[in-house]
């Protein structure tokens, strides 16, 4: 494949991740993560071995976050007072 259409199609897919993290959607973590995949493949590709650990690294930032994100928060007892006196 052509390195240009790798650094635009990593480019796209990568600022469509932080988009939708912005936007406050569980989506853009998951793009993020899914996007480790294209990252795997280029490094293997390119044999560019820091892309190789990086994709690791960032995919566990991605995969925590995006299972915050899918978490419920637990209400604390003072938020329960708080909205129970407005």
């Amino acid at each position: 494949m052509n390195p240009q259409i790798w650094s635009w199609l990593l480019m796209a897919v990568g600022v469509t991740g932080l988009y939708l993290a912005g936007k406050r959607s569980w989506t853009g973590w998951a793009v993020g993560l899914a996007a480790q995949g294209l990252w795997l493949a280029y490094a293997i590709t390119t044999r560019q071995w820091g892309f190789l650990a990086s994709c690791f690294v960032y995919g566990a930032v991605y995969l925590r976050n995006l299972h915050a994100w899918l978490r419920p928060t637990p209400t604390t007892e003072r938020e329960v007072t708080r909205c129970a006196a407005t």
